[in-house]
């Protein structure tokens, strides 16, 4: 139904992969993968870029969720409960994305990552090792924050989803790098089957694309779980650092040189 060059559909599919890498590490992989489907189709309306970016997203999730619960100390009971308010959120945001002006959420979501950013470099020691003892309300309010407040982003907007949910863990949940992305993993998989549930009902996703791409993410979130499980918090803390930092790059750009033009 949407025709694209031989050329283009191969380009698309080393983007998955490679978005599928940065996302299992450390969450991300839609600042790739999005973009180039924009490319690609810049006569379609963003939201396919978007539903099609969750079909192919939530299966390189999936398989990083389940590597890391075989290899890492994931609470998968934890995660699956903040997971299941993060799938009604993101439909929710799935829901209003085509009527919310992104560029009003830009700048607030800039302001966001520079003050985290500034926070991981000036705290060498923020993810490095678990903390102590976690508070039940703590743990709720992980599970507002982290479920209901990431979730409805993920839905509406997307980018970026990942990495908030890495640093919400660490920062509330005292968890390591490592696990606080494995935590991560098994919450993104229900923020992106409740924002996929929504845009598959608006007709949204490209579904003779979405499989092949689906494959490559696949085999990049596959290798990227096992290097962040090899390689440690370090590795992670610093992949996320360069993910932020393209994210902020990115946002700055559709700010103020993107609506320039």
């Amino acid at each position: 139904m949407h025709d694209v060059s031989l050329t283009a559909a191969a380009l698309l599919c080393v983007a998955a992969a490679l978005a599928g890498w940065v996302d299992a590490v450390v969450g991300g992989g839609g600042l790739l993968q999005v973009p180039a489907l924009l490319i690609a189709f810049p006569h379609l309306a963003p939201a396919y870029a978007l539903g099609t970016n969750k079909a192919v997203g939530v299966v390189g999730t999936t398989a990083a969720a389940i590597t890391y619960a075989r290899k890492a100390p994931v609470d998968v009971w934890l995660a699956c409960r903040i997971g299941a308010v993060a799938v009604l959120s993101s439909v929710g945001g799935a829901f209003c994305a085509a009527g919310v002006n992104s560029a009003v959420l830009r700048p607030l979501i800039m302001v966001l990552l520079l003050g985290v950013a500034a926070f991981v470099v000036l705290r060498p020691q923020f993810g490095q090792t678990p903390g102590g003892t976690v508070t039940r309300r703590r743990v709720l309010t992980a599970g507002l924050v982290v479920g209901a407040g990431i979730g409805f982003y993920d839905g509406l907007l997307g980018p970026g989803t990942g990495t908030f949910l890495v640093i919400a863990l660490v920062a509330l949940l005292t968890m390591d790098m490592v696990t606080a992305s494995a935590t991560a993993k098994v919450v993104n998989v229900g923020t992106n089957l409740g924002a996929l549930a929504m845009f598959a009902w608006q007709g949204t996703v490209l579904w003779t694309l979405a499989p092949f791409m689906a494959l490559f993410n696949l085999a990049g979130a596959s290798v990227g779980a096992r290097m962040a499980l090899k390689r440690g918090s370090g590795f992670v803390r610093a992949v996320m650092l360069v993910v932020v930092t393209a994210l902020v790059s990115k946002l700055a750009y559709d700010q103020w040189w993107g609506t320039a033009g």
